[in-house]
C-alpha cells in the first residue's frame, strides 16, 4: 500500500481560493481528452419498478453512480447528494448517522431508506433527527432517489420520497473475463482522519460469484473554519459484508448477503455555563461513550422468464438490527447538591435503543403489445414489522413496542408510439401498532396517475397526481415522561393520532439532447414544481398547563406551565421546484448545474413547518486534462433561514442561520489501468458554517442566550490511492 499525508492551511482570503480554482483551469483548458463521457443515461427501477432512465422517468428521480460517487470522495454517505435537488441531510457532528430530508419532510419513515433492499427504520429521541440510519459510502455502488410520493409502489410511508442504496457486490470489482480480483483503497485527511478499504470478488464456474470485504475508518476531533477543534467529532468505523450470488438456472439469479456496520464515538457536546445560583460553572450537557452496530441481512430472487414475457419476478425478504448503546460518561450527577435533581443517571449508568425490522418486497412485472401500445403491468405485495425495544435510564421518549406495516399494489404502465406514456396506480396500506398499554390501526387506498407526452424528440413534458399513506410511529403516538434537562416539561401521549396523507401534485420537464454544439455532447436537464398537501401532518406542538392535548390527555405541568405533544395538524403543505441539470462535450468538459426551492406551511394558522430546509445551488465544472488526469471544481450556494421561517410552538426549536457558500475541488490521475491516485479539497474557502438543523436554541441558558452550533468541518485536504488486481 502507497499513503498519501497532506497538511493544510486555511486560505487567507476568497480570491486566492479562486485564483487557485482559475489556475487549475486554465491548464485543463490546454489539453484535449480521448475519455469516455459520463454516463448521462443512467438507468433506475426506484420510481416504477421498472428499469428506465432517469431523464425518461416521469418524476423527480435522481440516480447516483461509481463515477459520480469517485468524484464525490464522501466522508459520510450525506455527502453524495450535494447536487442533488430536494434532498437536505440532518446529522449531528458527535453523531456517524445520518436523516434524509425530501421536500421538506423527514423523520418516522417519511422517506422510506434502503439498503441492499432492508429499510431503514431506526429512531430514538433527542436533539437530533426522529429517524437515522448508518452505512458507511465505501461500502455503497449507487444511490438512487425518487422525490415526492411518486414511488408509493415502492413501501408504505413513503410521502416524501424513497432513497435507495445498492451496496457494492462483485459485479463492481470483476471486470469482464476475469475469475478473481481484490481492490483496495487508502485515504488520509489533512483534519485528522484516515480510511482503508479491501475488498475481494471470485466467480466460481459461469454460475457463482463471491464478494467480500470491509473498511475502517478512524476520525479523530475535527477542526471547524475557524481554526477550532470540535469536541466530541472523532469516531471509530469498522464494516464487513459478504454475498455470494447463483445462477441455478437461465434467468434465474439468487443473492443473499449480510453486511455489518460498528462504531464508536462519544456522543454529546460539553456545554459549561454558570446559571448565576451555582458556586461555579457546571458541565450541564450529559455526555455518553456510544456504541453503534447495524446488520443486515437480505435473500433476493430474480427470474426473468426467457420465453414468457409475462414473468419478470423480484422477490426479496430482509432482516435488519440497529443497536445503539451508551453509557454516561460525564454531566449533571443526582449527587450534586444544586442540581442533582435535574440530573438523568449516574456517571457509568446504562442505556439501550435497539429496532429490529424483518419484512419482504415481491412484485412481477407482465409485459404484452397491443398494437401501437406497450403496456407493462406491476403488481406486488411488501410489508415489515419493527419490533423497537428500549432499555436503562432515560428511555421512555423512544417507547419499546411492535409495529406492523404492509400492502398490495398494482400498476399500469403504457407507451403509445414514441409520444404518450401513461402511468396508473393503485395501492393499499395497513398498520398496526401497539405498546405501552396503546394501540391504534388503519388502512388506505391511495392512487396515483402521470401522463408525459414528447410532442418533439428530446422534449417530454408530464403532469402527476399521487398520494402516499404514512402510519404514526411509536414514538409519536406513546411517548410520555419528562424532559430531563431544564426547562422540565412533560411529554402527553396520544393514542388518538391519526395517520398522515400526502396529496402531491406536480409537472415537470424533462429534456435530452444530443450533438447539442458539437458531434459526441450529450444534455440531460429535469425540471420539475410540486405541491404536497399533507392531511393530518404530524408535528409536535406546545400544550399550556391546564389544557388537555389531542385525545383528551391533560397537561400539568405547574413548573413550567406547557407540556408535548404530538398531534395532527389538519392540512399542511409543501411547495416547491427544483431543477437538475448535466452537460458533456464527450470528450474534454462536463459541467452540471442542481438547485431546490421549498416551501413549507400549517395551513390552519399559517405558521412555517420546522424541517423545510432553506434553497440552494449546485454548480458542478469539470474537464478530463488527459486521458488519465481529471478535475472537478462544485460550488454550492446555500441560503439563509431566517427567524421568521422557524416555528416557534414547540420547544425543540432549530436556530436561524446564515447564508454560506462551499467550494470543494476533486483532482484524479489514473496511474495505470488499475490505479488511481486522487486529491479532493473539501470546504476550500474555509467557511465558518452550521447548517439548518443543526443549530439549536439553547435550553440551558436565559431568554436571547446564544444558540448551540455543530459546525461542520473547516477546509479539508484529502488523499488516497485505489489498487486493483485481477486476473
Amino acid at each position: 500500500m502507497i499513503r498519501f499525508a497532506f497538511r493544510a492551511r486555511a486560505l487567507p482570503s476568497v480570491a486566492l481560493a479562486f485564483s487557485i480554482c482559475a489556475a487549475v483551469f486554465t491548464v485543463m483548458s490546454s489539453s484535449a481528452s480521448a475519455q469516455s463521457p459520463i454516463v448521462l443515461d443512467t438507468t433506475t427501477v426506484v420510481a416504477t419498478k421498472t428499469e428506465e432512465p432517469v431523464s425518461d422517468t416521469l418524476g423527480g428521480v435522481s440516480a447516483i453512480r461509481q463515477d459520480q460517487i469517485q468524484q464525490l470522495d464522501a466522508r459520510q454517505a450525506k455527502d453524495l447528494f450535494i447536487a442533488t435537488p430536494g434532498v437536505w441531510t440532518q446529522t449531528r457532528a458527535d453523531d456517524p448517522g445520518q436523516s434524509i430530508n425530501i421536500r421538506g419532510l423527514q423523520d418516522f419513515g417519511r422517506v422510506a431508506v434502503t439498503i441492499d433492499g432492508a429499510r431503514q427504520n431506526f429512531q430514538r429521541s433527542d436533539h437530533n433527527a426522529d429517524g437515522q440510519y448508518y452505512v458507511d459510502p465505501e461500502l455503497i455502488g449507487g444511490a438512487d432517489v425518487a422525490r415526492g410520493p411518486v414511488s408509493n409502489i415502492y413501501g408504505s410511508g413513503a410521502i416524501g420520497g424513497v432513497v435507495v442504496y445498492r451496496l457494492k457486490d462483485a459485479e463492481d470489482i470483476l471486470k469482464p473475463g476475469e475469475k478473481w480480483a481484490v481492490e483496495s483503497k487508502e485515504e488520509l485527511s489533512s483534519n485528522k482522519g484516515a480510511s482503508t478499504t479491501l475488498f475481494g470478488a471470485a466467480r466460481i464456474g459461469d454460475n457463482i460469484d463471491v464478494f467480500f470485504g470491509g473498511t475502517f475508518r478512524k476520525q479523530y476531533n475535527y477542526k471547524d473554519g475557524n481554526g477550532e477543534t470540535v469536541p466530541n467529532t472523532g469516531s471509530e468505523t469498522w464494516t464487513g459484508t459478504a454475498k455470494i450470488t447463483l445462477r441455478p438456472a437461465e434467468g434465474s439469479t439468487i443473492k443473499l448477503g449480510y453486511t455489518q456496520y460498528d462504531s464508536s464515538f462519544n456522543w454529546g457536546q460539553p456545554f459549561v455555563s454558570d446559571l448565576g445560583f451555582l458556586p461555579a460553572p457546571q458541565q450541564l450537557n450529559d455526555i455518553y461513550a456510544t456504541a453503534v452496530k447495524n446488520q443486515i441481512a437480505n435473500a433476493r430472487w430474480l427470474y426473468t422468464s426467457p420465453d414468457n414475457p409475462l414473468v419478470d419476478l423480484d422477490a426479496n425478504i430482509y432482516w435488519t438490527r440497529t443497536q445503539y448503546d451508551q453509557t454516561k460518561v460525564d454531566g449533571i450527577q443526582p449527587t450534586d447538591p444544586f442540581l442533582g435533581a435535574f440530573a438523568t443517571a449516574a456517571n457509568g449508568d446504562t442505556r439501550t435503543f435497539s429496532i429490529e425490522t424483518a419484512g419482504f418486497d415481491v412484485h412481477n412485472t407482465s409485459r404484452t403489445d397491443t398494437g401501437p401500445w406497450k403496456h407493462a403491468v406491476t403488481y406486488g405485495v411488501d410489508g415489515f414489522r419493527d419490533h423497537v425495544f428500549t432499555a436503562g435510564f432515560d428511555t421512555g421518549f423512544t417507547p419499546s413496542g411492535t409495529r406492523t406495516v404492509g400492502g398490495g399494489f398494482v400498476q399500469w404502465k403504457a407507451n403509445y408510439s414514441s409520444w404518450l406514456e401513461v402511468i396508473s396506480a393503485v395501492r393499499y396500506d395497513s398498520y398496526n401498532l401497539s405498546g405501552g398499554g396503546f394501540e391504534s390501526d388503519g388502512s388506505r387506498v391511495s392512487p396515483k396517475i402521470t401522463v408525459g407526452v414528447t410532442p418533439f424528440k428530446g422534449f417530454q413534458p408530464y403532469v402527476s397526481y399521487s398520494e402516499g399513506y404514512r402510519a404514526p410511529a411509536l414514538t409519536e403516538t406513546i411517548i410520555s415522561g419528562i424532559h430531563p434537562a431544564v426547562p422540565n416539561f412533560p411529554f402527553l401521549p396520544n393514542p388518538t393520532l391519526m395517520p398522515e396523507v400526502g396529496k402531491n401534485q406536480e409537472v415537470g420537464i424533462n429534456l435530452k439532447y444530443d450533438n447539442v454544439f458539437s458531434s459526441g455532447d450529450s444534455f440531460r436537464g429535469k425540471i420539475n414544481a410540486y405541491r404536497n398537501n399533507v392531511g393530518n401532518f404530524i408535528q409536535l406542538v406546545t400544550v399550556p398547563d391546564g389544557a388537555a392535548g389531542q385525545g383528551g390527555q391533560p397537561c400539568v405541568s405547574p413548573a413550567v406551565l406547557f407540556c408535548e405533544q404530538y398531534q395532527n395538524v389538519q392540512h399542511a403543505r409543501l411547495q416547491g421546484a427544483e431543477f437538475e441539470s448535466m452537460y458533456d462535450t464527450g470528450s474534454k468538459w462536463f459541467a452540471g448545474l442542481a438547485a431546490s426551492y421549498v416551501h413549507g406551511r400549517d395551513l390552519d394558522d399559517h405558521t412555517p413547518l420546522a424541517t423545510v430546509p432553506p434553497y440552494f445551488v449546485t454548480t458542478t465544472l469539470g474537464n478530463r486534462i488527459t486521458d488519465r488526469f481529471t478535475a472537478v471544481v462544485r460550488w454550492q450556494h446555500v441560503g439563509a433561514k431566517p427567524a421568521n421561517e422557524i416555528p416557534t410552538n414547540n420547544s425543540g426549536l432549530f436556530a436561524p442561520v446564515g447564508a454560506y457558500d462551499l467550494v470543494n475541488l476533486y483532482l484524479s490521475y489514473q496511474i495505470s489501468p488499475n490505479a488511481l491516485a486522487a486529491l479532493s479539497i473539501e470546504n476550500l474557502l474555509n467557511k465558518q458554517y452550521s447548517p439548518y438543523m443543526q443549530v439549536w436554541v439553547n435550553d440551558f441558558g436565559p431568554a436571547g442566550a446564544a444558540p448551540v452550533p455543530f459546525p461542520n468541518p473547516g477546509i479539508t485536504v484529502k488523499g488516497s490511492l485505489k489498487i486493483r488486481f485481477g486476473g
